[in-house]
């Protein structure tokens, strides 16, 4: 080599002093050779493409005849094939791409190249180089890891002795690993916002970024780049003024802080609750934050503080308030408004008042527990507490139009009302048709329809029409009119039957003949 030589004895000291993490000026001391020697064949070493184990494997005239050329033009050659491996990256992940092929396309671009052995040896390790992660430095209140534990805690029905499976939810801040479990039913993004809202209000204030895993109650679709967050968890992190940052999907590293905490959750909080039975959720809950509190008060294994004076004096000051009120989970429908001007929501089938300029058109309506806001075009039209009397109506008088007051008071109990003072009969019959429909304003014009004849053909003879349809179980408008049309409802219904006299004839016999 230019300058100096050394032996190869000497030269695999230095690669052993190296290799066990030894400063250049150290290895010369030791050897007696000097600094700029000692980095000179380092570097040749490094333009070889070798890791340190095979080179110490090879005996003295390998390693000399491989290190005898450290000119420009073997540092030409490792950069021609340094610039090669790129291209491999995707090459291999096409069927029937290998190494063996790669390599000998790059032997017929540079005929005077690398071997085989050494061509893989260098891509390994510069794949290596690629994949190497760097040490996560931790601010404090900037992120709250979110994960599931592998293993379930379960319930016993103390009837029945039937188990019941729960899914345990685990959380922890990054700069303190101040922690948070509970156990939930399932990982359905009810459940899931639910535990992430109770785990802030543990902490006592919000982070400015969730990093859960990949799970659908938080991601519905995973992505390196830009995953597309679950709408309602978004929603709820919105609520709470932070934003969704979610581990890269098979990045573990992204996580490793909440993975570590659930292993640390096994042998703290699962190992003492393992012989123990439970037969309801907020027991078992109970118990956990008993020895989920012993965690955060139990002091670092090379640290003398706890985790909870770690996020008493550095994180818990950084952490933004919780808003006033708790989240709502919202529900999401379309439906299109009535000619009453109204939408219904499920189960109780309550009706909300829409612009009557809205009749006819589809809406979107965002509904919790507490309200019900109806949107059109992406302007809200109608905003209602919501209420969950059965068959019932909230309406606002604007909402209807002033030629069509009389409309907007259309409900069942304006129509029972009006057929009661008519008779009760009437009032019976109606209901009947109101519980026939399962929306009451499909039977609206049945009921006005009958009520009408009120006028039309008198207060008695729509009595008798209503107590003849009754009488054959009939309940609709046709049969009114067709009763009233007729005249039947002047017949007595007593005189149909008086036809029905007994015949007396020799031929037939009475009741004595089958006894």
């Amino acid at each position: 080599m230019a300058g100096k030589t050394i032996t190869m004895s000497n030269l695999k000291q230095i690669i052993r002093h190296r290799d066990n993490g030894m400063a250049l000026q150290t290895i010369s001391k030791t050897l007696g050779i000097a600094r700029n020697t000692v980095k000179k064949y380092l570097q040749l070493i490094d333009s070889k493409g070798f890791s340190y184990g095979e080179l110490l494997s090879m005996n003295d005239e390998e390693l000399d005849a491989l290190l005898s050329d450290p000119d420009h033009v073997s540092g030409e050659r490792y950069q021609e094939l340094i610039s090669f491996f790129p291209y491999m990256e995707p090459e291999l992940k096409r069927t029937g791409v290998n190494r063996w092929v790669l390599w000998g396309e790059y032997r017929q671009k540079h005929p005077d190249g690398y071997s085989y052995s050494q061509f893989c040896e260098s891509f390994r390790q510069w794949r290596t180089g690629l994949s190497a992660s760097m040490r996560i430095e931790h601010v404090p209140g900037d992120k709250f890891y979110i994960d599931f534990t592998g293993d379930r805690l379960s319930i016993v029905d103390p009837v029945t002795g039937e188990l019941t499976d729960l899914e345990v939810y685990v959380a922890t801040l990054g700069a303190s690993q101040y922690s948070y479990v509970e156990a939930i039913p399932s990982q359905r993004k009810e459940d899931f916002i639910a535990a992430t809202e109770n785990a802030l209000h543990y902490l006592g204030g919000v982070p400015r970024a969730l990093v859960p895993d990949n799970l659908k109650s938080a991601v519905t679709k995973a992505d390196k780049y830009e995953p597309a967050i679950n709408p309602d968890f978004l929603d709820f992190a919105n609520h709470y003024g932070c934003v969704v940052f979610p581990a890269r999907s098979r990045k573990p590293q992204d996580k490793a802080l909440v993975e570590k905490t659930v292993s640390i959750v096994y042998s703290r909080i699962y190992a003492p609750l393992r012989n123990k039975v439970y037969h309801d959720i907020n027991t078992l809950n109970a118990d956990i934050r008993h020895y989920l509190n012993i965690h955060n008060n139990t002091p670092f294994q090379k640290r003398p503080e706890t985790r909870k004076e770690l996020f008493d004096r550095e994180e818990k000051g950084t952490l933004a308030p919780l808003p006033a009120e708790r989240y709502e989970l919202k529900q999401f429908k379309y439906a299109t408004v009535t000619k009453t001007s109204h939408i219904s929501l499920n189960p109780e089938n309550h009706y909300y008042s829409i612009p009557y300029r809205y009749i006819g058109k589809k809406v979107k309506v965002v509904y919790s527990a507490s309200y019900v806001s109806v949107f059109y075009d992406g302007e809200r039209i109608a905003f209602h507490k919501r209420s969950l009397k059965e068959r019932g109506y909230t309406t606002v008088q604007d909402h209807m139009p002033s030629a069509h007051r009389f409309v907007s008071d259309w409900n069942p109990e304006f129509f029972l009302n009006w057929a009661k003072g008519i008779h009760p009969e009437v009032r019976h019959y109606l209901q009947v048709i109101l519980d026939s429909y399962p929306y009451p304003e499909q039977a609206y014009k049945s009921c006005l329809g009958i009520l009408g004849y009120d006028k039309k053909a008198g207060r008695e003879r729509l009595i008798n029409a209503v107590i003849r349809a009754k009488h054959y179980n009939t309940y609709n408008y046709s049969v009114i009119t067709r009763i009233l049309n007729s005249g039947m409802d002047s017949i007595p219904l007593d005189t149909e039957n008086k036809s029905d006299k007994s015949v007396d004839h020799e031929n037939i016999r009475g009741a004595e003949s089958f006894r």
